[in-house]
């Protein structure tokens, strides 16, 4: 899977890229091994991920993204953290009135085992 990605960094600015595995690649940007510009900035925190079929797909919304400005990144930013807290939330609803366990296994395989997704709490 392709994606192309936000991360808040330490000193609070954005940085935009794409990689074809997330967790990978957010923990080499947390380990100091990811691009240069967040080297400095750590630790990193996902708040945008937008999936795609093709790299090429993803390198072409990852410049789309590099050229939007600031206050427009983070109205995208904002959509995307609010429609993460609706799915959440229409997932814990179901369960609760389904009687299920509270394993949320759509968020989880959502947001992966060492990605943060704000508004979410991790388990």
């Amino acid at each position: 899977m392709n994606v192309t990605y936000i991360l808040k960094c330490s000193d609070g600015t954005l940085y935009t890229g794409w990689t074809n595995d997330i967790q990978k690649r957010l923990k080499a940007h947390n380990e100091g091994h990811g691009a240069k510009y967040t080297r400095g900035r750590t630790p990193v925190e996902l708040v945008y991920l937008e999936e795609f079929e093709t790299k090429q797909e993803a390198m072409k919304r990852e410049t789309a993204i590099k050229r939007l400005k600031k206050k427009d990144k983070h109205k995208l930013i904002a959509a995307y953290e609010s429609h993460k807290r609706h799915i959440c939330y229409k997932k814990v609803h179901h369960d609760k009135v389904a009687g299920a366990s509270g394993h949320n296994e759509e968020m989880e395989n959502l947001m992966g085992a060492e990605v943060f997704v704000p508004g979410i709490e991790n388990r």
